[in-house]
């Protein structure tokens, strides 16, 4: 043989491997994608998971059967360390994530194994919140929370370092007298605590609000006091597009007699509220997914945002935000999961005073 002929036969033969190994990475015919999210099945989250699901299963090159999977468990680091050690590379493996996993990480927790950097996100979502209560308590505000300074509130909340972490400091900013009651597995079993009268403020991303809390509202069971807002191409908080006749939480601060909306509570709430919210959900596949199964992926999301049905959908489910893929996405990810040394010793001292929690 040649040495011309035998490096074209090198060549071809290297060629068919690349080849045969986008088609597989491109085609999951016959398959199942798990898609693992680290919380129970009654939560915002899930809600998320359960949108996109079918979606992907239509997008993805063989049209998989993608499944959602429920791995809830301290605070989502359970699910996120699970996660972490997984080495599926076929894609047939995504896991979601939530800011209540990235605060744990964020603050040093020593429950977390996983870190984020050996990930790669191919999808980052934007969210908001909205805070609601009673009737016999919505009836006492009107745009401040001055004449509830004396009330005592029960909520339902994951843990002080999970995406609850948001709410609280809001409340504590806001001068309430707020007992959580630590240890619900999901945002959605917060709710039900709500309506079963076992808490009396509460709070919902908005699309368990949307879905969950709206009936509420119209059945007379619940008030919306305010969203925690969104941020604007200046970084500024402004009112959540979703609901755009609520006042956010930065509106409602400056009404408060108690709260302050300079200084380095807002300053920490803020950088706090942009990890939990402006780019809170994400999806990822583990490190060891190859660069083609990736490229599936961002390419199956940015056909799902194209779709001239995409914009109904995801405001009637998930409400009105970004939904980033590929170097948008991963932009997001990076800024979802920093945050600065000064924010995060106030919050790890204010967790400390509040509740005793420490990250040792």
């Amino acid at each position: 043989m040649s040495v011309t002929t035998k490096t074209l036969g090198l060549i071809a033969g290297a060629v068919t491997a690349i080849t045969a190994s986008m088609t597989h990475a491109q085609d999951l015919a016959g398959k199942t994608v798990e898609f693992v999210i680290p919380f129970s099945e009654s939560g915002g989250s899930a809600r998320w998971a359960n949108f996109y699901a079918p979606l992907l299963s239509e997008e993805l090159p063989g049209n998989p059967t993608v499944v959602v999977r429920y791995r809830p468990g301290a605070g989502s680091t359970e699910g996120a360390n699970w996660f972490q050690e997984q080495t599926t590379d076929d894609g047939t493996l995504v896991f979601g994530t939530s800011g209540s996993t990235q605060f744990p990480y964020l603050l040093g927790d020593p429950r977390v194994r996983y870190e984020y950097g050996d990930w790669q996100a191919v999808l980052a979502s934007g969210t908001g919140g909205v805070v609601f209560l009673p009737p016999d308590l919505g009836a006492k505000f009107d745009g401040d929370f001055d004449d509830l300074s004396e009330e005592f509130l029960l909520y339902g909340s994951q843990g002080a370092t999970t995406l609850d972490l948001v709410p609280l400091l809001a409340f504590n900013m806001l001068g309430l007298q707020v007992d959580p009651v630590f240890g619900i597995k999901g945002r959605g079993d917060g709710r039900l605590m709500f309506e079963r009268g076992e808490a009396n403020i509460d709070y919902q991303t908005s699309s368990a609000y949307l879905a969950s809390v709206v009936p509420l509202v119209e059945q007379g069971l619940a008030v919306p006091a305010f969203t925690f807002g969104a941020l604007d191409e200046a970084g500024a908080i402004v009112r959540d597009p979703t609901f755009p006749d609520m006042p956010s939480f930065k509106e409602v601060c400056e009404a408060t007699a108690a709260c302050e909306t300079e200084g380095v509570a807002w300053d920490a709430w803020k950088a706090f509220f942009i990890s939990g919210f402006a780019a809170q959900k994400m999806v990822y596949l583990p490190s060891t997914a190859s660069p083609e199964v990736v490229a599936m992926y961002e390419q199956a999301f940015r056909d799902i945002m194209a779709r001239p049905d995409f914009a109904n959908l995801a405001a009637e489910e998930l409400g009105v935000y970004p939904q980033l893929t590929g170097d948008a996405g991963r932009g997001a990810s990076d800024q979802a999961t920093q945050v600065t040394d000064e924010a995060r010793e106030f919050v790890l001292n204010w967790l400390n005073e509040a509740y005793g929690v420490t990250m040792e």
